[in-house]
């Protein structure tokens, strides 16, 4: 194990390292620099030597004195498993793994925590900044601005969907919200679309960072044993099915499968933001505005859901109401409200 000095030099250059491949930040993600360097330093890469030959790339983070987490797709096929961090390896020992939630942490003797700073999924709101971090490409360590898109009720917590740009590699990565606490495991994206991009919420973590009960040798896993996000389409869970019907503009069947949901969920925003959409692409402009004012009763804090109604508004002419979702939005989402582009008072 390298002393805390060599430690504590490595996290230095790996701080250097993301300073230099932080991206301009939009403004809707200012965040402090110096705070998300130490936060990368926790993001470690993962290297995977799979047991048909070759390597697996993929990102892990630090949630304890030696504990990282990362996504089972990426160790799945391992007979051997190392992190890495600033030129240094560790072997992995053990992981647990939870594979419906796609979820592995790895033991590493010798890695020294404590690790990212804990948050929770169930903490964050639509509109909400967000930062990804991870080894995009199996490369450099990156960072990716961006914001929620919307939240997922799965199995007693939120997916996390955001429009942080990552690709492969980062897989594992860190979602951090404003105070670069970590609140989701980067997992995977759906093609096509530019805010399709999904993170495991941390509250599934809890099951597999106490106690020892878990951890197994690292050893190829069941290739029968897919998450829930690999399965088969019927049997994916609602939300990846709107976004796959949303992908390929199949606004009926999206109507109808957000009928249903809202049917079965009555308390859940989602379906009723989803029917407005389908609504809304099939030109059926008054109820999608019923519906989106029904989403909004349950989750009053949508800013993404405002923006899409005070667009409609907007769309049939009622300009006052549509200024008043600005103002709105001006509470909770002052940035967003710049999106809400109106024609000026009395034109």
């Amino acid at each position: 194990m390298p002393p805390r000095g060599t430690i504590d030099r490595m996290k230095q250059a790996l701080g250097a390292a993301l300073v230099g491949l932080l991206p301009a930040l939009p403004l809707h993600a200012q965040v402090d620099r110096a705070g998300l360097v130490m936060a990368g330093a926790n993001v470690l890469k993962v290297e995977v030597l799979r047991h048909q030959g070759g390597y697996a790339l993929g990102s892990g983070v630090v949630v304890g004195d030696g504990l990282v987490v990362t996504n089972c797709h990426v160790t799945r096929d391992g007979v051997g498993i190392h992190v890495l961090r600033s030129g240094h390896r560790w072997p992995v020992q053990a992981q647990a793994s939870d594979a419906e939630h796609d979820l592995c942490v790895l033991r590493v003797p010798g890695l020294i925590g404590p690790g990212m700073a804990l948050g929770k999924a169930a903490g964050l709101k639509a509109g909400q900044s967000v930062t990804a971090v991870g080894y995009t490409g199996g490369l450099g360590i990156q960072s990716s601005a961006g914001a929620v898109v919307a939240l997922h009720r799965h199995d007693g917590a939120n997916v996390i969907q955001s429009d942080n740009w990552f690709s492969s590699g980062a897989s594992g990565g860190a979602l951090l919200d404003d105070q670069l606490r970590l609140v989701g495991v980067l997992t995977f994206r759906l093609r096509g679309g530019t805010a399709h991009y999904f993170a495991a919420p941390t509250e599934w973590l809890l099951a597999l960072t106490g106690g020892d009960a878990g951890f197994r040798p690292v050893a190829p896993a069941d290739a029968q044993a897919l998450p829930y996000w690999q399965r088969p389409p019927r049997l994916q869970p609602r939300f990846l099915q709107a976004a796959a019907l949303e992908h390929d503009r199949q606004w009926e069947d999206l109507q109808a499968l957000a009928v249903g949901w809202s049917a079965a969920d009555a308390d859940d925003p989602t379906p009723w933001n989803l029917l407005g959409l389908a609504l809304d692409r099939l030109g059926r402009l008054p109820e999608a505005q019923s519906a989106l004012e029904q989403s909004l009763r349950i989750d009053p804090s949508a800013a993404p859901v405002w923006l899409h109604l005070g667009r409609l508004h907007a769309r049939q002419g009622a300009l006052q109401r549509a200024r008043e979702v600005r103002s709105r939005l001006e509470q909770i989402a002052p940035l967003l409200a710049r999106e809400l582009e109106l024609p000026a008072d009395g034109s």
